[in-house]
């Protein structure tokens, strides 16, 4: 099983506290809201300066005479920090959702056109006479979708990139909260909304450090299962997943690996025995589908996690930089702490 899904940057192309004697299946949801969406202003003006502002952006600057009234969003990543920003006033359309859109911001998107399941035509994205778009892949900008980032200047329409997904990977942002608040930082000084930038990540901060001092994962060893059986799509040592397990005092069984994400043998899997199993949920590869794997499975059935079903579910949107990492972390730590001592 292969799972389809748009080509993420992040992503290369191609002794135990776990339970009790009946372990529970840990599906649980964030204990608190790690952000919640700013009310818009009623007008869907900015907030902050409305004098032309320019920012550096994977190599290229980008630069607004005004904060763009018509924005699009490319995917759900992107979609996700203008709802967090309470921008679904100024959207004139998004595309794209791994998953879903968190409940808290449930109203602001139903109230913004969805143009495509997927990534939208070029007729579909004119039509919505967009002034701005944000994209969280590179894929976003290529001839079979938007077009360049060049070609759509042309047009009048400046774009933004979420930069760790820079195409040109010397220029991409390494995986670190600092850099995801960058981003959701430059999105706010493009349309004027710095304020709201800055209270989401004091918020998330100060979430941070409790998740520290509560320190749910400690001497948990955790394997954070993405996608695919026949070489199973793991959490590495330098992206989401690893900011997410450092977050709440966890081990990632595979942190030695390089990368962000990496597709490793099962073989490896069975000989580090995680006690814990985070599984991402999305609509190109449910949760779900991966646990009835792993239990059905003669060899996987019998890891320690499995036979305990100690799993705990994090949707993708959670598990890649951005601004619902922060969501991801309180949803681990939260489901680590519903583990009880034992063997």
């Amino acid at each position: 099983m292969r799972s389809t899904r748009p080509i993420h940057p992040i992503r290369p192309t191609g002794p135990v506290r776990a339970g009790r004697a009946i372990a529970t299946f840990l599906f649980i949801s964030v204990l608190g809201a790690c952000t919640s969406a700013p009310a818009p202003d009623a007008s869907g003006g900015a907030t902050g300066s409305t004098g032309p502002v320019s920012v550096d952006n994977c190599g290229t600057t980008v630069t607004v005479g005004t904060p763009p009234a018509r924005l699009v969003t490319l995917n759900e990543g992107a979609t996700e920090v203008a709802l967090a920003l309470g921008l679904q006033t100024r959207m004139a359309g998004t595309a794209y959702l791994d998953d879903s859109v968190p409940e808290k911001w449930k109203e602001a998107y139903d109230s913004v056109p969805v143009l495509s399941k997927k990534y939208p035509t070029k007729e579909q994205l004119l039509s919505a006479r967009p002034d701005f778009l944000y994209a969280s892949y590179s894929s976003a900008f290529t001839d079979k979708v938007a077009g360049t980032r060049e070609e759509l200047l042309g047009q009048g329409i400046p774009s933004y990139l979420s930069p760790f997904g820079c195409s040109d990977k010397s220029k991409a942002a390494p995986p670190t909260w600092q850099a995801v608040w960058g981003e959701l930082n430059d999105v706010a000084q493009v349309f004027g909304v710095t304020d709201r930038a800055a209270a989401i990540q004091q918020q998330q901060e100060q979430q941070l450090a409790r998740f520290k001092a509560e320190a749910a994962g400690k001497d948990l060893k955790v394997l954070w299962y993405d996608s695919d059986t026949k070489a199973p799509f793991v959490g590495a040592g330098h992206g989401g997943p690893q900011l997410v397990l450092d977050a709440v005092g966890a081990r990632n069984v595979f942190a030695d690996l390089p990368g962000t994400w990496q597709n490793v043998s099962w073989e490896k899997v069975v000989a580090a025995d995680p006690d814990v199993i985070v599984v991402a949920d999305a609509g190109w590869d449910t949760a779900q589908s991966k646990i009835e794997y792993l239990e059905n499975d003669p060899v996987l059935s019998k890891l320690h996690a499995v036979q305990r079903k100690a799993f705990v579910v994090v949707p993708f949107s959670e598990s890649t930089p951005g601004v619902l990492l922060a969501d991801g972390a309180a949803r681990v730590s939260a489901g680590l702490g519903r583990l009880q001592p034992g063997s």
